[in-house]
């Protein structure tokens, strides 16, 4: 199990259940959003099981972002909404993995 497996299981049983217990379309829309940049970043030719925290990039999440609006044609308000889910599960992640914080702090400061 990889570190970002790992820490998707605890963000969502953990953090959003347990924590904050985030409704039934929070639990959705994060799920999508996170789903979504999975099968982006697996056909970047690493499999969605194999991949790690350096691997979703500041580059990566604003290639998907970008994504999103230009071949989804998600709005600026929707993209925005994906982009908080990503850095509530990064901010997240940079209190259990400080060997990823230069990768997770890149991608924290996407601007929205």
């Amino acid at each position: 199990m990889t570190a970002l497996s790992a820490t998707l299981q605890a963000f969502f049983t953990d953090r959003l259940i347990r924590q904050r217990q985030a409704s039934p379309h929070t639990l959705a829309a994060y799920r999508d959003t996170l789903r979504l940049m999975l099968v982006f970043a697996a056909a970047l030719d690493t499999e969605p099981s194999r991949l790690e925290f350096n691997d979703l990039d500041a580059a990566c999440v604003g290639d998907f972002l970008d994504h999103l609006e230009r071949h989804r044609g998600n709005s600026a308000r929707t993209r925005n909404a994906r982009l908080a889910a990503i850095r509530s599960l990064f901010r997240f992640a940079a209190l259990r993995y400080p060997e990823y914080a230069a990768t997770i702090d890149r991608v924290l400061a996407i601007p929205p």
